[in-house]
């Protein structure tokens, strides 16, 4: 998994550690444990999220270094902090810098994930015989990496994502930039269609309903663009800690989402520079 090269892990490092909260204060009778090391948390975080294994099994993968209390306790902090959010901010905005976000295509769609632990933004998913799942709709530009999303639970409809994921692409300030915004037939609606032109989106291409040829049980799938969110859907869907989420908190999943997200960006720029630096 990339997530775990540690030329990836060095960068995305970089980025995190001077964003961290300063440590609080130390015990007034100097007999508090020294404090674990922020690198070693990091990394901690980094294998959750590509194996998706218990806090538990973290702690003993690095070999009792640090309990899963600290861990969960250092994530939170870290959360509180924006820490997530910030590195995530600066990953999106390196790769504008560097390669360039292409805006003349952006894709939405959602997928459906377990969370068999439930918590919030969790609820039966109808794919899989009502059991406790979630959900995120995310939209992706032309490379294919996301600019906006929204979670909750699995029984939510995708149109009813569809309003807060592109107001998270407007909160990056893209959404004025879009060009053709891209929805397959699970969206088409006179509805969704107002909704779209009262903000501000007059391009957009969406599957028709209906469009299926009778009497033909296999057809090809026409994704046209759609392609790009449906990458980004299999990249996200290759972490654990995603695939089958067992947070029980909304900030928790989100926060995850940031990190995968730095992650997949850090390592497109990697390949970039490798690919033109090579001889």
């Amino acid at each position: 998994m990339r997530a775990l090269d540690q030329e990836v892990v060095d960068v995305v490092w970089q980025a995190v550690e001077p964003l961290l909260p300063p440590p609080g204060e130390t015990h007034p009778l100097g007999c508090h444990r020294p404090r674990v090391p922020d690198r070693l948390c990091f990394r901690g975080i980094l294998i959750r999220l590509v194996t998706g294994a218990s806090w538990v099994d973290i702690e003993a993968i690095l070999d009792h270094q640090v309990s899963d209390t600290t861990l969960r306790a250092r994530r939170d902090e870290w959360i509180d902090a924006g820490v997530f959010e910030q590195v995530h901010t600066e990953a999106l905005g390196a790769f504008d810098r560097i390669i360039g976000l292409d805006l003349d295509d952006v894709a939405v769609d959602g997928s459906l994930h377990k969370a068999p632990y439930g918590g919030e933004g969790s609820g039966p998913n109808p794919t899989d015989r009502a059991k406790l799942g979630w959900k995120w709709s995310v939209a992706a530009e032309r490379h294919g990496i996301p600019i906006g999303w929204a979670i909750d639970g699995a029984n939510r409809n995708d149109v009813a994502l569809l309003e807060p994921t592109l107001d998270a692409v407007d909160q990056t300030g893209l959404l004025a930039e879009t060009g053709v915004l891209h929805l397959d037939r699970s969206y088409d609606s006179g509805a969704v269609r107002d909704r779209l032109h009262a903000a501000g989106l007059d391009q957009f291409e969406i599957q028709r309903r209906g469009t299926r040829v009778p009497g033909v049980k296999r057809q090809p799938l026409r994704l046209g663009r759609r392609w790009i969110v449906e990458a980004t859907n299999t990249w996200w869907s290759n972490y654990g800690q995603l695939r089958r989420n067992t947070d029980r908190r909304a900030r928790h999943r989100h926060a995850a989402l940031c990190l995968a997200t730095t992650v997949l960006i850090v390592g497109r720029l990697i390949d970039w520079r490798n690919r033109w630096n090579s001889t």
